[in-house]
């Protein structure tokens, strides 16, 4: 897969669904319910982090009986991890950082990638792979708005995902911000609704910030 093949691939998920949840799970089965809560607030990609041991047994899961959306992993942080998502049927990755091993790894097993990353020096070791899209992490604790929008001259070619800190109060400032393609967050997730499988209030959480943002 071609540097360029993969930031269309990005681009065109991010296009389709400018907030990315990001999503923890403690039972693998909790991701059906989940998924087809967000899906029907009008979310149909899945961030699925490795921040629990159920993760890699939900991403099998939701590749397997889900329809209609696009099921990624998060927090992957090494080859090995990259492996057991890539092999649960993740059909993108996201880091939190990324060491250039980790983006040759990713690059040699043709992994739609979306690398971490919180400084200038970073950015480049991306660019240097091949990489030119990015998840920014953690936004609000690395700079912010002002951060990203000082990157617009000098890396006109790339665009971010920013993540960590955004929620109801900022993420529109943030979607308005020409080098900013989608953002990430766990507020269309809270973590008591998952835990008390209150969907409906995830739906609701959903529908409102999708209709918000079109609106």
């Amino acid at each position: 897969m071609t540097s360029s093949s993969i930031s269309q691939k990005i681009d065109a998920l991010c296009a389709s669904n400018p907030i990315v949840p990001v999503i923890v799970v403690n039972k693998a089965e909790e991701i059906l319910p989940l998924a087809r809560a967000l899906k029907e607030g009008g979310i149909t990609v899945l961030e699925i982090t490795l921040r629990s041991d159920a993760a890699i047994e939900a991403i099998a899961l939701a590749r397997k009986e889900l329809e209609g959306v696009t099921v990624g992993a998060g927090t992957v942080i090494n080859a090995q991890q990259l492996d057991a998502v890539m092999e649960a049927g993740a059909e993108f990755v996201v880091t939190p950082g990324a060491s250039v091993k980790l983006l040759k790894d990713a690059k040699a097993r043709n992994t739609v990638l979306l690398p971490g990353i919180a400084s200038v020096s970073e950015i480049i070791n991306g660019l240097d792979e091949g990489y030119d899209r990015f998840k920014f992490f953690p936004a609000e604790a690395a700079g912010g708005l002002p951060f990203i929008k000082s990157l617009q001259g000098p890396f006109s070619q790339v665009r971010f995902c920013p993540t960590g800190g955004i929620g109801l109060k900022n993420y529109q400032e943030y979607l308005k911000q020409p080098n900013i393609m989608a953002v990430g967050g766990s507020w269309v997730v809270p973590t008591d609704a998952v835990e008390s499988g209150d969907w409906a209030r995830i739906t609701q959480i959903t529908r409102e910030t999708m209709q918000t943002l079109k609106g």
